[in-house]
């Protein structure tokens, strides 16, 4: 299904942390339920994790080799309008078909050539919200600790699979107590607008670091 307009509101409590799942099983006994939950629930094996780099600021666990960012500001405590990050990766095919699988949206229009090529887009496109999930790369990408606290987006334009997409947010306001609202507009390898939206966030302390230090 393909949305023109959605709004999304985080409830007001920020902080509500998510138990990590962890798997006990034998290799050869549960192989198959490994490859499955690695897609539904986040979950890597050693040999996937080898294949990922380090990652180059604090708030992040890890990069991919093919995904970029830039930012302007270093320091959460000199976060301002006009800062901005940039984030830019390929959504490729197997990011659409374990975006399905974890999310259960399996709309044919993403998964299924022969049905998709008699929509009026003529192939299959990508999830409009794994599209929007760019800004979320690119917020998590702030000095700190970003917490979401709204989203509104607009989907402008299809995105084709094996597109290279860039997500750019940028401090449009300093509301207060660290307390930020956002552009969020992501963009094709054409830079044409595909979604455009705008994003209140909270940017914490990171864990073990005093305000003032925060990176």
């Amino acid at each position: 299904m393909t949305e023109e307009k959605k709004s999304i509101t985080t409830p007001p409590n920020p902080f509500a942390s998510v138990a990590d799942a962890w798997l006990q099983a034998s290799e050869d006994l549960f192989n198959s339920a490994i490859r499955f939950n690695r897609a539904a629930l986040g979950t890597y094996t050693a040999e996937d994790r080898e294949e990922h780099e380090a990652p180059p600021i604090a708030s992040i666990s890890y990069k991919e080799p093919s995904w970029s960012f830039e930012r302007t500001v270093e320091d959460a405590e000199s976060i301002g309008v006009g800062d901005s990050v940039r984030f830019t990766k390929v959504i490729d095919d197997d990011d659409v078909r374990s975006f399905a699988e974890a999310s259960g949206d399996t709309n044919r229009l993403h998964l299924d050539d022969e049905f998709a090529v008699d929509t009026r887009f003529g192939n299959r496109i990508v999830h409009g919200t794994l599209v929007s999930g760019l800004i979320s790369a690119a917020l998590a990408r702030l000095p700190g600790l970003t917490i979401y606290l709204s989203q509104d987006v607009r989907f402008l334009k299809p995105v084709d699979i094996g597109d290279e997409l860039t997500a750019v947010v940028e401090v449009v306001e300093d509301i207060g107590d660290a307390q930020y609202r956002l552009s969020t507009n992501v963009y094709d390898g054409d830079d044409e607008t595909v979604i455009e939206g705008e994003a209140v966030v909270l940017v914490d302390d990171l864990p073990g670091e005093e305000a003032g230090a925060r990176a």
